[in-house]
């Protein structure tokens, strides 16, 4: 059973009574990202590593899912972005179990902070196989298991963490409340035989461990700023 763990740190006062699944929410959550130095300093990292990452392909259109918190536009801004909530600064709205491409039309996908989302990834990535063309790709930036994070997701963050959950789907909830920060551990490190028995147009090319503590002291989407962004680098 997924439950529900109070978050440590209190988000902004105007935005901690909006529903988390509202459009309104994810608005307040980028302008926060954008808003604190040392958050927006982590963003462009992970865009830098996601951009590393598609600079082999070919020429060709990449999505990204869950765009409406982000700003991978604004550094990347080929990119077609999406996001299942209907907010007016991404070009399409759609959900990612039935993407509304045609076959082989994308070079990749990617994603921050989405996968733990999906309520049926085994879906998702036979959607992905479909739309993408051989040789592409999916890069995304999750949430992992370790005993330092399993710590912080089960104290300190209001997501559900449950790594020995035996199913991948999950419960019936809003696109952005329901979640398993465990579930891109379970799918490509627990459960990888399987990923492999039934999702044979995929491999797991890397897997790297990065940033234990930068969005921790960074506050995330919340009111706390632990750090300054000129100690970003330190």
């Amino acid at each position: 059973m997924f439950k529900k763990v109070r978050g440590y740190f209190s988000v902004e006062p105007d935005i901690h009574n909006l529903n988390l699944d509202s459009p309104e929410r994810t608005r307040r959550h980028s302008q926060i990202i954008q808003k604190k130095t040392f958050l927006r300093k982590l963003y462009y990292e992970w865009y830098s590593e996601i951009i590393q990452g598609l600079s082999e392909l070919h020429e060709g259109f990449v999505l990204e899912l869950g765009s409406g918190g982000g700003f991978l536009k604004q550094v990347k801004p080929d990119i077609i972005t999406s996001e299942i909530l209907h907010l007016s600064n991404v070009d399409v709205i759609l959900d990612g179990l039935v993407l509304p491409f045609s076959d082989k039309s994308l070079q990749g996908i990617v994603m921050v902070d989405v996968f733990h989302h999906l309520p049926r990834p085994a879906q998702f990535l036979d959607e992905a196989a479909r739309c993408i063309k051989p040789g592409g790709v999916i890069i995304m930036i999750e949430p992992w298991y370790s005993s330092w994070s399993a710590f912080i997701y089960r104290h300190l963050h209001h997501e559900a963490w449950e790594p020995h959950e035996p199913l991948w789907e999950l419960p019936e909830g809003g696109p952005l409340s329901q979640a398993n920060s465990a579930l891109p551990w379970i799918v490509f490190e627990r459960d990888s035989k399987r990923l492999y028995a039934e999702h044979r147009n995929w491999c797991v090319k890397q897997i790297r461990r990065h940033t234990p503590f930068r969005y921790l002291l960074s506050g995330g989407v919340s009111k706390m700023n632990l750090m300054p962004g000129f100690l970003f680098g330190l």
